[in-house]
């Protein structure tokens, strides 16, 4: 479960800083001093900072988004499989620690349409790279899978969070 977080319990500082990287962190070096540097404080602490803001769940998480088409992954698919519900958190956790899992997920079953409740992205530079990683997915969840499908991206989606106006 998320946590709800009262932007407007942020201090003026606190402010800055998320408004300055919300739309990514500069591609340099030291990126954390860039920030620094355009706001007029000391790297130290933004880094402190958005460390805080991070433990308190103000920011729920500083890392990569790649794009994958541009990296020549073309053929992204989101498994979807029907485990026992017993077993999904086991299971998924085994899953999503395979090196060729992007990020994987617990979601509910909507019967009788959707009876999927464990989710796995895959990304394949061609169908068949994709489907060799369904196939290790396959492999790990055994005869405790009664059915999957892999829905394949057919267009690059906007990937951002809420952002804070200045």
């Amino acid at each position: 479960m998320s946590k709800h977080v009262e932007t407007d319990k942020l201090d003026e500082v606190d402010r800055r800083i998320v408004v300055a990287t919300q739309k990514g962190l500069p591609l340099v070096a030291q990126p954390y001093h860039a920030v620094a540097e355009e706001l007029g404080l000391d790297a130290a602490e933004v880094m402190k900072r958005l460390q805080r803001m991070e433990a308190d769940g103000v920011i729920r998480r500083i890392g990569v988004v790649p794009n994958h088409y541009a990296l020549g992954y073309r053929f992204n698919g989101m498994t979807v499989w029907d485990v026992e519900d017993s077993a999904a958190r086991e299971l998924g956790a085994r899953v999503g620690a395979l090196d060729c899992v992007s990020h994987c997920y617990l979601r509910p079953r909507h019967m009788p349409d959707w009876p999927y409740n464990l989710f796995a992205m895959v990304h394949g530079r061609d169908r068949e790279a994709a489907e060799q990683d369904v196939a290790k997915i396959a492999e790990v969840l055994g005869d405790r899978c009664r059915d999957h499908q892999v829905l394949f991206s057919t267009r690059i989606l906007k990937k951002t969070g809420l952002r804070l106006s200045a």
